[in-house]
């Protein structure tokens, strides 16, 4: 009896190129996302200096972050937004999240209080 000396194809072998493929896809997302949380965080916005407060705990909660400049507009992720168009927004994040959103809201120090 002979034994084989090259496998019969399909015995033994399974086809990674779908497990390539999702591992290509999840760096390309983790990338991005990344890219536009930096972005928001990046803005040039003159934060207000506190003298006393507490460190924010860390959330693992998706984020948005509005910020509110100096002449009392908002931007929300890079793109000018008006205050009336802003709930619907946060409403159409929430609606792709699909879970609790945290909001946070950096003003710049020259805003007035009302505008926050």
């Amino acid at each position: 009896m002979r034994v084989p000396t090259q496998l019969r194809s399909g015995d033994f072998g399974f086809n990674m190129t779908p497990m390539i493929d999702v591992v290509f896809l999840l760096i390309i997302f983790f990338l991005v996302s990344s890219h536009l949380a930096k972005q928001e965080a990046q803005m040039q916005l003159p934060l207000p200096v506190a003298d006393s407060g507490e460190e924010a705990a860390e959330d693992t909660l998706p984020r948005v972050t509005v910020n509110v400049m100096s002449d009392g507009g908002l931007m929300v992720s890079g793109r000018r937004v008006e205050a009336n168009e802003l709930l619907a927004r946060l409403q159409q994040r929430l609606a792709e999240v699909g879970q609790d959103l945290e909001v946070r809201i950096r003003g710049d120090r020259q805003v007035d209080y009302q505008h926050v």
